[in-house]
């Protein structure tokens, strides 16, 4: 079963963030019950990550608050 396939239907966001970073960044799906598919939004057609609601949330969380600000390559 192609997972990708029946994401499709579903309507992509970006963060309000994006801004102007040349397409540099990330949509999600928000209408998948417990579940937030994540794409590459210059790869629409490419492969989607899925994490579970919570893990998303708490990923977000430390985003925001900075906790993840050391980890940049």
């Amino acid at each position: 079963m192609d997972h990708a396939t029946e994401l499709t239907g579903f309507a992509w966001r970006k963060s309000s963030y994006s801004g102007e970073n040349e397409g540099a960044c990330v949509e999600v799906a928000d209408a998948v019950p417990g579940l937030v598919p994540v794409r590459d939004s210059k790869v629409p057609h490419g492969p989607v990550l899925v994490f579970p609601g919570g893990a998303w949330s708490a990923f977000v969380g430390a985003v925001r608050e900075g906790g993840l600000a050391g980890l940049h390559g």
